[in-house]
């Protein structure tokens, strides 16, 4: 089963939207749906890091953090704002040009939650599927289906 299910995911993402700004609390809701690595023995500096900024109010550079320890793969591409909002593209691959890069890209009114947006995207696409190991196969066929013998084949 995956950490961050699609329920989980649409209601992050509704609430992200209609957020007006990020709190401490909410911060915490989306560590706890979202993030597997915090906080991290391996990698307590980064964690530390995250709950320092968090407490400090630092809510786009703990967003920024917080993508950085859950999901280093995924870099910041794009930061633009316009016509009153921020526009956030996030990117495996960003030194590819634009039309070849498939990157997530949201908006938001705040910076922190333009970011916090795309991470929890970048985190739903990332979350492996719980798949079996071995492909399943259809089994009704079609009812036009019928096996043919063939004896003598030459």
């Amino acid at each position: 089963m995956s950490v961050l299910s699609q329920h989980t995911s649409t209601e992050l993402g509704d609430r992200l939207r209609d957020a007006y700004a990020v709190t401490a609390e909410f911060m915490a809701d989306i560590v706890s749906q979202t993030c597997r690595r915090f906080p991290s023995a391996g990698q307590g500096g980064k964690s530390a890091r995250v709950e320092r900024l968090i407490q400090s109010g630092a809510w786009t550079d703990a967003a920024i953090a917080l993508l950085d320890l859950e999901l280093p793969q995924w870099q910041i591409r794009r930061l633009v704002y316009d016509e009153g909002e921020w526009h956030c593209a996030l990117s495996r691959e960003r030194e590819l040009p634009d039309w070849l890069d498939q990157s997530i890209e949201t908006r938001h009114a705040d910076l922190a939650l333009a970011i916090l947006s795309g991470f929890v995207e970048a985190q739903r696409i990332s979350a492996p599927e719980s798949r079996t190991s071995v492909p399943t196969v259809r089994r009704n066929t079609s009812s036009l289906y019928e096996p043919l013998f063939v004896d003598n084949i030459g």
